[in-house]
């Protein structure tokens, strides 16, 4: 028993003799920055779902938004796009399939002609810009 003892003592003095005490350092590559900033920006255009629950008139499309129901769409986006010749509602702006999926069912009572789509990416340009409201 005292050797398995003495034996522990001298390993664990031997093992703390040669273990590592100075700090690591990690040299990375400066592009990998610019590599995590291009990924955030892509995964968040390429999940963007929208729901339309309106195509048509302007003074429709207005008429819709005031009397939609508030209470249904907390946390919710809803805007008011032209796209030659309608303006169109669009609702939401789900990340997941899953989650506009659950959205659309609730809407689908109210707008049975909702739908689920992917809106082309903006072009920058100062008189395309849509009107969002809350």
């Amino acid at each position: 028993m005292n050797k398995i003892i003495a034996c522990l003592i001298v390993f664990f003095c031997c093992a703390n003799l040669f273990s590592q005490n100075e700090l690591v350092q990690i040299n990375k590559d400066s592009r990998i920055d610019t590599l995590l900033k291009l990924k955030k920006e892509i995964k968040k255009n390429t999940f963007n779902l929208k729901i339309q629950i309106f195509s048509g008139e302007r003074d429709k499309a207005l008429e819709m938004i005031e009397n939609h129901d508030k209470t249904s769409y907390i946390n919710t986006s809803i805007e008011l796009v032209y796209e030659t010749p309608n303006y169109k509602v669009w609702i939401g702006d789900f990340y997941s399939q899953l989650e506009a999926d659950k959205k659309l069912l609730m809407i689908k009572k109210k707008y049975p002609e909702a739908f689920i789509f992917r809106p082309k990416p903006k072009i920058e340009n100062n008189n395309a810009n849509p009107e969002e409201i809350n």
